[in-house]
């Protein structure tokens, strides 16, 4: 069957080409407009990824101008335009996901590390603890709760398609004390993160409360990586209101180190899983 892919990310990818051929020709943007008699606008739109659709013919224009003339290059190009066009899953979900991205980010990355201060990770939540998070906050109706909790569930099919996304989970001790939901819901969640922990392609570690200060007490946050170099890394803060995607370089880096820094000050999956364990036990013998 078919992977979902990601639109924004087929958009992003579509405008780095674009760009890339544009600079081998030693062409300004201006100068592009003025050959092809568009507004200036237009093609910082395409180029920027702001542009939903690109009509084929504006494709074939750019490309005869930028002498892009192998066949295999320019009907990848075209694929690609249309691959951008496709509505992913999430679409169904537009009353919960909003304008939010992440899910586009998901679908197509390689890679996923994920800090988490006060919950557990989303793409490793059970329906019941992530129901649970849902009415703690500003949402009390039960039909936008159960919506939010079908996206979040289908979510988490990125871990156990054909080709999974690895994920690399940094979970503060302080997520598997906070009673959420109530003991039997929250011994659940913690024998669904033991199940997945166990998977080749899910690496859970634990930063435990003696570890102090560490270079991640500000807010959680993910860093998603993508298998094309075309795609640069991503990271994802989440906020109140929306999240906050960051994506340059200069930006990017603070968030790898600081989770190069948590992962060591965190212990290992092996020590993770015990401590996980022992939470699970004091749930058990108090319920």
């Amino acid at each position: 069957m078919r992977q979902p892919h990601s639109p924004s990310i087929r958009r992003r990818r579509l405008s780095a080409e674009l760009r890339q051929a544009r600079h081998q020709q030693s062409l300004t943007t201006k100068q592009v407009a003025q050959e092809l008699k568009w507004a200036v606008g237009k093609l910082s739109k395409i180029e920027n990824s702001e542009t939903q659709t690109i009509k084929a013919a504006d494709l074939d224009k750019l490309l005869n101008l930028y002498k892009v003339e192998e066949v295999e290059k320019r009907e990848a190009l075209h694929q690609l335009a249309r691959d951008a066009k496709e509505r992913g899953w999430w679409m169904k979900y537009r009353d919960v996901f909003g304008n939010e991205a992440l899910p586009d980010f998901e679908a197509e990355a390689s890679t996923v590390r994920a800090f988490e201060s006060q919950v557990i990770p989303g793409l490793l939540q059970t329906p019941e603890y992530a129901e649970a998070i849902f009415r703690g906050g500003r949402y009390t109706d039960h039909g936008v709760i159960r919506r939010r909790v079908e996206a979040r569930m289908t979510r988490r099919e990125i871990l156990t398609r054909f080709d999974p996304v690895h994920l690399r989970a940094v979970i503060d001790e302080s997520a598997l004390l906070r009673l959420i939901g109530g003991r039997e819901v929250m011994a659940g969640q913690l024998r669904h993160l033991l199940h997945m922990a166990k998977m080749p392609h899910i690496d859970v570690q634990i930063l435990p409360l003696a570890a102090g200060a560490h270079a991640a007490l500000t807010a959680p946050f993910t860093i998603l990586e993508f298998p094309s170099p075309l795609d640069p890394t991503i990271v994802c803060v989440e906020t109140l209101n929306e999240a906050l995607y960051l994506e340059l370089p200069e930006d990017v880096q603070p968030y790898i180190a600081a989770f190069g820094d948590i992962q060591g000050s965190a212990v290992s999956a092996a020590q993770s899983a015990t401590i996980v364990s022992k939470a699970l036990k004091t749930l058990e013998s108090s319920e």
